[in-house]
């Protein structure tokens, strides 16, 4: 039986948000919490100790990058992927599925596990559940994800019942295989909920799996090219099925309105590359909405990039010189910009938190979003 890592100290009022913290192998981490994405083992852009001097205690690598390279063998030698990396903090690690879902035409699923191509060399590889938690075990995951069936909108609805089925019965399959390994499996493992958009599936997926051995629960198959409203409505629904006493989980979304509507419905853990991947292009954050910093506008800019950041671009240098590094591509700029993101990204969840302690967080969410988009640079 698994071990419960979630408390929850306090639910909002007038809503569904709520705080709490999950206690994992590296430490605890309070919640809501956003997790920074380290696709190949580092946060681009980033040192590790930077992540951590910000705040965060629980970032992301995955399973399918870090599998093909550097390979299980160099892993196995470092003795798992927090030494391998030097990142004394919590690492989740997804299964892989999603990446093996986006190479379309270059894999085939059955219920044995799903044949794919890798992206790098076209070199055929297998992952079972059973071989997707074994890799995870070496990796020393702090949450690891079982292999789930992601499916792409506006499917049939028996496509979408199928693969639920094959989800399920890998679901059952990772969970044999975590026992068979015992103490040798250091993390904890987590469900995945699918059921696409139809409703009926999604409520048998999301008690099914609330209701397996799992200690944490993750919504799968949103923010994978849904209207906005669609979105909120199946998270909604979806989260009204889904235990409260496990850390729940809504993978790939990081943008201010996501988050906002994932507190809402009280979503613990959320992540996405936005942050990151804007951010190397110029695109930041500030209360104000999302800046363009190779604009011209900001070439005599003397202002930081966003009053009371804590971040180095904000407290060492101005819009005016980003913009100049960001035209130039400049490694720096990069740097710099990624620091921006995570760190507002991080001081927004400090201020979500502090809401929903002060019984404020609905006025919050509508004041904030209303100022972020609802003005222009």
């Amino acid at each position: 039986m698994h071990k419960k890592i979630y408390t929850c100290t306090l639910q909002d009022k007038d809503s569904n948000a709520r705080l709490g913290y999950i206690d994992l192998p590296h430490g605890r981490v309070e919640t809501p919490a956003f997790m920074p994405v380290g696709t190949n083992a580092t946060v681009k852009a980033m040192y590790h100790d930077k992540i951590k001097d910000i705040g965060y205690r629980l970032i992301l690598a995955n399973t399918y990058h870090v599998y093909l390279r550097p390979g299980l063998d160099v892993i196995r030698q470092f003795g798992g992927l927090h030494e391998f990396c030097s990142w004394d903090g919590n690492i989740l690690t997804d299964s892989g599925g999603f990446q093996v879902f986006s190479l379309s035409g270059l894999r085939k699923v059955k219920d044995s596990g799903v044949t794919f191509q890798s992206h790098i060399d076209g070199s055929r590889h297998v992952f079972t559940p059973e071989k997707v938690v074994d890799i995870q075990s070496v990796f020393g995951s702090d949450i690891a994800m079982v292999l789930d069936v992601c499916t792409p909108p506006d499917i049939e609805y028996r496509n979408a019942k199928e693969a639920w089925r094959v989800t399920k019965l890998w679901a059952e399959r990772s969970l044999e295989e975590r026992n068979r390994l015992g103490e040798q499996f250091r993390g904890n493992l987590f469900g995945i909920v699918q059921g696409n958009f139809y409703q009926d599936l999604r409520r048998e997926s999301a008690l099914t799996i609330s209701d397996m051995d799992f200690p944490g629960v993750a919504i799968g198959g949103l923010s994978v090219g849904e209207s906005k409203n669609m979105f909120n409505d199946f998270l909604g629904y979806t989260s009204e099925y889904i235990t409260k006493e496990k850390p729940r989980y809504v993978m790939g979304i990081g943008s201010p309105d996501y988050i906002f509507e994932c507190v809402a419905n009280g979503i613990d853990l959320f992540d996405c590359v936005l942050a990151t991947r804007m951010a190397r292009n110029g695109g930041l954050f500030t209360d104000d909405g999302v800046i363009t910093m190779k604009k011209a506008v900001h070439k005599f800019d003397m202002r930081p990039i966003q009053e009371g950041c804590t971040c180095t671009a904000c407290t060492k240098y101005t819009r005016a010189y980003v913009h100049h590094l960001i035209k130039c591509n400049e490694i720096f700029g990069a740097m710099l910009a990624t620091e921006h993101n995570l760190t507002y990204l991080y001081n927004l969840m400090e201020r979500i938190k502090a809401s929903i302690r002060n019984g404020t967080f609905v006025s919050f969410k509508k004041e904030y979003l209303e100022r972020f988009y609802g003005k222009k640079e």
